[in-house]
């Protein structure tokens, strides 16, 4: 190796494949600048014809990255976060050892790269989100959560299929469990009563709204949603409950909310909004809840600025976008809402992706089944990488509490959070 490598170390020598050549000089450049840009991580890269590399370092490696041919070595280093996943997926790159506390050690490194690097702009420009007009709206949920009610089935909660992050008062709760929590945690910061009227907005497979109905006596949930899968589920389901005269499962868009209501909430919705509609979100807002109303929203987001990852955005979450607080508060200042808390519970994501995982993985056979083996690794890949980045702190989930600015019935102390 020449001066320019000499920080990687060639550790072994495995039998090569019939037909396969040595990586030249050039391919061991580009190998020691993806090591480099990812912070030298303590993980062993092993290339087509056997050869394994370790960035610097005296750790030992916590997993090993199999790059099966050059191609996908050069698209690796070409854009890291999109075609590492892809090329993961169609089987060209392989993890094995522990597979979050590889990715872990990667995003770690990649969140050391300099903002204005010409690296990390050429990134940022290759890995636009989609837009989340009207149209792109209904697109881009269609991508992700019409895939089918029977594959959420087999991994999320079996009381509601609550696809956002659980709320744990205690680490040993099962998922049913938590999400009920969860639920319980956000009526309590509304201080949800009878009687009330509920908007919400972005509302999954409906299980809020029956929790809110059922178990603290308001008087009426709607509940927007433009997946239509989950919106035939969640009728379906509060029949079954007997609840549909008291819950009303809207197929539309939060824009065209209309009326009057006492709290405004929305859970895991505002990742598919799009900055530049946080003032439109904030009108929406202002046009329904009433004087003395309540809102709450619930959103992953990052401490600074940055786009999604853009395997996800791209593969799996179509024009998301995880904002930061400061983004966020175009939804209230315009409209002169007042911010009565925030509570950041990032950890409560990751154990809620550690049991979505462990059921994934239990189910993996019939994934399979149901649609082929890229899918399988495609969604693996996803919630191993989306547990890595919350225990890195690269994502955040935040929960903002509101009420109008005028507004002298707002509580005086958080008594009330904590309150069974």
């Amino acid at each position: 190796m020449d001066q320019k490598e000499g920080h990687l170390q060639l550790t072994e020598t495995a039998s090569r494949a019939a037909g396969e050549t040595a990586p030249t000089a050039f391919e061991r450049r580009m190998l020691a600048g993806l090591l480099e840009a990812c912070g030298h991580p303590p993980l062993a890269i092993v290339l087509w014809n056997g050869e394994q590399f370790l960035g610097e370092g005296r750790q030992a490696p916590v997993a090993r990255i199999v790059i099966r041919d050059r191609g996908a070595l050069l698209r690796m280093v070409v854009n890291p976060e999109l075609y590492t996943g892809d090329d993961y997926s169609h089987g060209r790159v392989e993890i094995e050892g522990d597979f979050v506390a590889c990715l872990e050690q990667i995003f770690r490194g990649l969140d050391t790269l300099p903002e204005k690097s010409v690296k990390a702009r050429f990134l940022r420009w290759m890995n636009r989100p989609r837009a989340n007009s009207l149209t792109g709206s209904r697109e881009n949920i269609h991508h992700h959560y019409d895939l089918g009610n029977d594959f959420y089935r087999l991994w999320l909660d079996r009381e509601a299929m609550q696809y956002t992050c659980a709320y744990y008062p205690r680490p040993d709760l099962t998922i049913e469990q938590s999400q009920r929590a969860k639920l319980d945690h956000v009526a309590r910061k509304l201080q949800l009563k009878p009687g009330d009227v509920v908007y919400e907005a972005g509302c999954g497979w409906g299980g809020l709204a029956r929790h809110f109905v059922r178990h603290y006596g308001v008087a009426k949930v709607r509940a927007f949603n433009i997946s239509e899968e989950q919106v035939r589920f969640a009728r379906e389901e509060a029949r079954r409950q007997g609840l549909d005269g008291r819950v009303e499962y809207v197929l539309d868009d939060y824009r065209n909310m209309s009326g009057q209501c006492d709290v405004f909430v929305s859970i895991g919705m505002l990742e598919h909004v799009g900055v530049d509609n946080y003032p439109t979100l904030g009108d929406v807002i202002h046009r329904v809840l009433s004087p003395h109303g309540r809102g709450l929203i619930h959103s992953i987001g990052r401490n600074r600025a940055a786009p999604m990852n853009a395997w996800i955005e791209k593969r799996i979450f179509p024009g998301a976008y995880p904002a930061t607080l400061a983004e966020m508060m175009r939804i209230f200042e315009d409209n002169n809402f007042s911010v009565l808390d925030v509570e950041n519970i990032r950890l409560h994501y990751a154990q809620t992706l550690q049991h979505w995982f462990d059921r994934f993985e239990e189910n993996a056979d019939e994934i399979r089944r149901m649609y082929d083996e890229r899918f399988v690794r495609m969604w693996r890949l996803y919630l191993a990488g989306s547990k890595a980045s919350f225990l890195v702190g690269a994502l955040q989930l935040f929960q903002i509490v509101f009420a109008r600015g005028h507004d002298n019935t707002v509580p005086m102390s958080r008594e009330h959070l904590y309150r069974s």
